[in-house]
């Protein structure tokens, strides 16, 4: 097994020779985890077919699952697509770098598998100094979906990725904890009205200031599995974001709520099971007899969003057998929030106080 090199670099001002060292790797069509300001992802040369097949290879990701193609300038767009729209260019101009993936109808330059057979493309431009620096140094684009084994809880630490990753990687670029904590939100302009396909660090409401007419996916706020054909975002098909451990997300009033978590528990301890609780600040203390874990404040849906995939890992990583967690308003970045629990619970999900 390749042992994974690790190398530290500082988040604003990163060392440029560590940088071109990582930037080898993807030229040599190799395979670097780095950060961004969402999740840390593992990136490969968007052109090279052999390095993003070794890319799915390494995640052990499903073939039909697309990556998002990261750029260092909204310029380099124009070459990966057929037709960059008006609305997209008042888009890249407001909110990139950032938190923002748009698809396009993509150009013939574009290997077949970076975009899993299909005839769009997912692009967007990081907002964090080290996936800046790398892409620039690159030379290419760099297809980056998260650096994680497929399905996991997605890493917001270079520990994270190790724990997945060591030994299957040639880098990773460690800048500490990402920002964000959840991925970015995918935005298809390729239909009308443009359609949110995954809402992420990017709420729905700040989008919607800008472009009225945006939509949102009914993935995006299902509550059950819906059947999709073909997958025209990261996280519309396969299960995602999936602790070892079972979990249940309970939906609702928080009084109800949290009589419903504290039921469940007792139920499930009864019965010989380790139960981790995943809760806020305003009810962590309604829990002492379990495996309690805060998300943070209701009221600070930023911080929430932040911890969300740690807290799943370090649950995990306290051999919980089930993780109950509660639900929070699916607004801002609430809705990114209990897009991923939902998703990463199966859609196993109690609504509180209903018959």
């Amino acid at each position: 097994m390749k042992k994974t090199l690790v190398l530290t670099v500082d988040s604003r001002e990163p060392n440029m020779e560590k940088i071109r060292l990582a930037a080898d790797f993807i030229k040599k069509g190799g395979l670097v985890a780095f950060p961004t300001e969402t999740v840390y992802g593992l990136g490969a040369d968007a052109l090279n077919l052999k390095a993003v097949l070794a890319l799915f290879k390494a995640k052990k990701r499903p073939l039909d699952n697309p990556p998002i193609v990261h750029v260092s300038d909204a310029l380099e767009v124009h070459r990966l697509v057929t037709t960059v729209p008006p609305e997209a260019e008042e888009l890249m101009r407001k909110l990139w770098p950032g938190p923002l993936t748009l698809i396009f109808k993509r150009s013939e330059i574009v290997p077949d598998v970076t975009v899993a057979g299909l005839d769009t493309i997912a692009i967007r431009m990081p907002r964090h100094n080290v996936a800046l620096a790398l892409i620039r140094e690159s030379g290419c684009p760099i297809a980056a979906p998260s650096a994680n084994l497929a399905g996991k809880p997605s890493p917001t630490s270079a520990k994270h990725v190790l724990d997945d990753l060591e030994g299957r990687i040639d880098a990773v670029l460690d800048a500490g904890p990402t920002s964000i904590g959840v991925e970015s939100t995918v935005l298809d302009l390729t239909v009308d009205p443009p359609q949110i396909l995954r809402p992420g660090g990017t709420p729905y409401e700040t989008l919607q200031r800008i472009l009225p007419r945006v939509k949102l996916h009914p993935i995006a706020l299902a509550e059950r599995k819906l059947d999709v054909r073909k997958a025209r975002s990261p996280g519309m098909m396969h299960k995602h974001y999936a602790p070892e451990a079972d979990l249940i997300v309970v939906e609702g009033q928080v009084p109800a709520v949290v009589n419903k978590v504290k039921e469940l528990s007792d139920s499930y301890r009864r019965n010989g099971k380790r139960v981790g609780v995943l809760a806020t600040d305003e009810t962590i203390s309604e829990y002492k007899a379990f495996v309690a874990k805060s998300l943070g404040s209701r009221s600070d849906l930023a911080t929430i969003a932040k911890n969300l995939f740690r807290l799943l890992r370090e649950l995990d990583s306290e051999d919980v057998d089930i993780i109950i967690a509660e639900g929070i308003p699916p607004k801002e970045l609430g809705l990114a929030v209990m897009n991923r629990l939902r998703k990463a619970s199966g859609y196993n999900i109690i609504k509180a106080g209903e018959n």
